[in-house]
């Protein structure tokens, strides 16, 4: 299988328009324009129009990865829980001679609309050009290889594969992660000790391939 492409929650947050849709949940990330536009004027996509950009786990049942369900009191049968409002393809309460079922996945299981994951620990770096002296601040998954974090910092650097990429004087192995790559994330003693982690945030140094001579 393909390895996930991984996304920040900044990122899915950037695609919160009716033709150019995000969410995510149970972390994945799925991109709805197109039911948007299959489904456009339906009052039924309200309640994910409502929530674009954002993450709609709560209306998930983790263990079956379906949309939550309950018992109704007055019929006690089985319904679908949708506190916001019944959305696209969640059949209505009762008999309805309009309600057409055959449409094969229902949207939260089709993975025709799945575009990556969502990361589970987003960090910052700071990427150091030791050539020109650029600093670029990345917010990076921590999912990530450094292979993956470059393609990120391409759009800053459209060189970055000429560069030796070095952190502490040891050159990083581009297809691991920067755990891996003995990159410690240190996020949670810097809150617990109350330091502000944009002072600490770690280094990656660019070395540009000419420049480095063999000892």
């Amino acid at each position: 299988m393909a390895r996930p492409r991984y996304f920040t929650p900044s990122e899915v947050a950037a695609h919160n328009t009716a033709s150019d849709l995000w969410v995510s949940f149970l972390g994945k990330v799925c991109d709805l324009s197109a039911l948007m536009s299959l489904h456009k004027g339906d009052a039924l996509l309200l309640p994910i129009m409502e929530c674009a950009g954002k993450d709609i786990s709560s209306w998930f049942d983790p263990k079956t990865k379906d949309v939550l369900k309950y018992v109704d009191p007055l019929t006690s049968c089985v319904r679908y829980y949708t506190p916001r409002g019944r959305f696209i393809h969640i059949p209505p309460t009762g008999p309805r001679s309009d309600w057409d079922s055959d449409f094969g996945e229902p949207w939260w299981r089709d993975a025709r609309y799945e575009v990556g994951r969502l990361s589970a620990k987003t960090r910052w770096i700071r990427v150091l050009n030791t050539l020109t002296s650029q600093e670029t601040r990345l917010q990076v998954c921590s999912e990530e290889t450094l292979e993956e974090i470059l393609q990120r910092y391409l759009r800053y650097n459209s060189h970055a594969r000429s560069y030796t990429w070095k952190h502490n004087g040891q050159i990083l192995d581009m297809s691991q992660t920067l755990s891996q790559n003995q990159v410690p994330d240190e996020d949670h003693q810097l809150e617990e000790l109350l330091l502000d982690p944009d002072l600490f945030t770690p280094a990656l140094l660019l070395h540009f391939n000419d420049d480095l001579t063999e000892g």
